[in-house]
């Protein structure tokens, strides 16, 4: 009776023609549309053989619902739509399958998949294309660990084999989520099933592995591509909390490394688009940073609510959020701390057009920047350095409507910028892309903006993209000035990557 739903002997219906697909793909052949599908794949660590005959089957809606490895390309490519959105039949509906489950279990034999293509992109309601032979179903993804980069990691011996594994064939920032998986700690719902045991210092280790490995992704390839599957390893965190402790040490372990794993999911919600996640992980991050008395984890908290707030248009919340973290920072004796805060202040009285208040704290952050590093520095500050308070001060500025100051802090930036964050060269070219635009020096700006496409296959950021279709707008009246056209129209041609 279990396999009942799946061999059905009712009549299938007829394919409906996939309409809102079709306009999806525009003026470009299937066979350009195809190669963009490809390329988003590839921003978000999946591998599908897409090619022009599949895009015709979706469009003829042969293709009622996409296996789960198009559909998060999909997701991808189109930020803020649903599959139904997209022309698609719900999952649960499509030949009687409900929606996978939260823990599949494993079977005991799966066909291998060829190298370079996704494994689990094969499922029974999106039938075996024989241009996609190599595609097994998504359990097989719990078997094999073949080629792991990370098999001889020191916290490998701890996690569990089936989780690791999922894990680490994933992709993205599920490899830091599979460091949350020590001692057989897992987050399905299986887990929810039974107690987790006491913490100790290997869960506390693996939970600032997990903090870093997050965030050296987001400084590498931004964050559209991995705030989704981040929140897998914030809620596991939140178990071993609430599973408590060996020692009264581990446990303050715990509640700084869930805090500070709050306000990297925070961000990745922030830089993504998604600002009231994004405010509610950082109420979180100070809410646990109040209740364990960590004045560290509560300025950074306090950090972040600043900056959001500034970008979401909250100006004097910004200001006094910067001020809280600043009182909260002052017993711990960090100059740099305190310099990025006072930038953060900067911003708020930038944004309330306050140009006094904007430059006595833009003072105070080049003061305390050049007394230098010290030991009192906290670790998620490694980003911060000269070319990030030259990118800061250029987003005062730009505020302020000082085009030409902008530019020139804008500029120097991205000089001075570690080859190693990539996000944030991308992130300062688009800054002096727009400054340079508003200034009326259009072929400038239009050869910034072309530096910043080239590294959207590298960087996935809804902040930047916004900031490039702002630029375009500003260049629109300029397309006879030189490179503007090519800006442009490449610009218009770049796939949205968005939300994912």
């Amino acid at each position: 009776m279990a396999s009942s739903t799946v061999t059905s002997s009712q009549p299938e219906r007829p394919p409906r023609p996939n309409p809102a697909f079709r306009q999806l793909r525009g003026r470009r052949s299937p066979a350009e549309f195809a190669a963009l599908v490809r390329r988003a794949a590839r921003e978000i660590g999946e591998r599908v053989s897409c090619d022009a005959r599949y895009i015709g089957r979706v469009e003829a809606g042969e293709i009622r619902c996409p296996n789960y490895a198009y559909e998060r390309v999909f997701l991808h490519m189109f930020p803020g739509r649903t599959l139904t959105d997209l022309g698609f039949a719900p999952r649960s509906s499509v030949r009687g399958r409900a929606a996978r489950p939260a823990v599949e279990t494993p079977e005991t034999s799966a066909p291998d998949g060829v190298p370079g293509e996704t494994r689990g992109a094969f499922e029974p309601y999106d039938r075996q294309d024989p241009h996609q032979p190599h595609e097994p179903p998504p359990s097989s993804r719990l078997r094999s660990n073949r080629g792991d980069p990370h098999a001889k990691d020191p916290l490998n011996h701890e996690e569990s084999d089936v989780l690791r594994r999922a894990f680490m064939t994933g992709g993205g920032a599920t490899v830091a989520a599979a460091t949350l998986a020590p001692l057989g700690l897992t987050t399905g719902a299986a887990a929810a099933q039974r107690p987790l045991r006491r913490a100790g210092t290997p869960e506390a280790t693996a939970l600032e592995e997990a903090v870093r490995r997050i965030r050296l992704l987001d400084d590498r390839h931004g964050a559209d591509g991995l705030y989704r599957r981040a929140a897998a390893p914030l809620r596991a965190a939140y178990a071993l909390l609430d599973a408590g402790a060996t020692r009264q040490t581990t446990a303050d372990r715990l509640h700084s490394g869930a805090g500070e794993l709050a306000i990297s999911v925070g961000w990745l919600a922030h830089d993504s688009g998604r600002f009231d996640d994004a405010r509610s992980h950082y109420a979180e991050a100070l809410a646990t940073a109040r209740v364990t008395g960590d004045p560290g984890l509560e300025a950074h908290a306090f950090c972040n609510t600043a900056f959001l707030a500034r970008d979401t248009g909250r100006p004097r919340e910004a200001v006094r959020a910067a001020q809280a973290a600043q009182r909260a920072a002052r017993p711990l004796g960090s100059d740099r701390l305190m310099s990025l805060l006072a930038l953060r202040e900067a911003g708020g009285w930038a944004g309330l057009a306050d140009r006094t208040g904007c430059e006595q704290a833009l003072v105070r952050a080049q003061t305390l920047f050049e007394r230098g590093r010290s030991d009192a520095d906290p670790e998620w500050m490694s980003f911060y350095g000269e070319a990030e308070l030259e990118g800061l001060e250029a987003q005062c500025w730009s505020t302020l409507g000082d085009w030409r100051r902008a530019s020139r802090h804008a500029r120097r930036a991205t000089h001075l910028q570690d080859p190693h964050f990539t996000r944030n060269i991308a992130l300062y070219t688009a800054e002096l892309a727009d400054d340079l635009a508003r200034e009326g020096r259009p072929d400038e700006a239009a050869e910034a903006g072309l530096r910043v496409l080239s590294l959207l296959d590298q960087v996935q950021s809804s902040r930047i993209q916004s900031m490039l279709a702002g630029t375009a707008r500003v260049l629109l009246p300029h397309r006879r000035a030189s490179g503007v056209s090519e800006f442009l129209d490449r610009h218009a041609s770049a796939p949205r990557t968005g939300r994912a």
